[in-house]
């Protein structure tokens, strides 16, 4: 997972830190501060339902009830999923092919697993 301490530092120094969260697969260091929700999963790029998300759409973080949600119906949710076009593979080839077509989400641990019978 990409960590994101560049992208939280550069939201602060730009004064957003009380105006912004920053919501993301990705992860953070200890050093971070403001408001930000990482290691939402599964992955955006993996099929999980932040990829829905469009700018405009109303995100509800409650951290009391340690729950995050898109004012979206799930029909409209389902709707988008379908039309989402998912980046292709950067490595196609090599250890790193071999080591993305295998690892599981993070919120599975992000181990590798056997690849499925072609």
């Amino acid at each position: 997972m990409r960590e994101l301490l560049h992208v939280t530092a550069a939201m602060i120094g730009e004064g957003l830190g009380a105006a912004v969260a920053l919501v993301t697969a990705g992860r953070f260091s200890g050093a971070t501060h403001g408001f930000m929700v990482g290691h939402v999963s599964p992955e955006a790029s993996k099929g999980g339902p932040i990829a829905a998300l469009h700018d405009g759409d109303i995100v509800v973080i409650d951290v009391a009830a340690k729950e995050l949600r898109v004012e979206l119906s799930d029909d409209e949710i389902a709707a988008r999923l379908a039309g989402v076009v998912y980046p292709q593979p950067r490595y196609t080839a090599g250890v790193f092919a071999k080591y993305a077509a295998m690892v599981s989400s993070a919120s599975e641990g992000a181990v590798t697993l056997p690849l499925p019978p072609r």
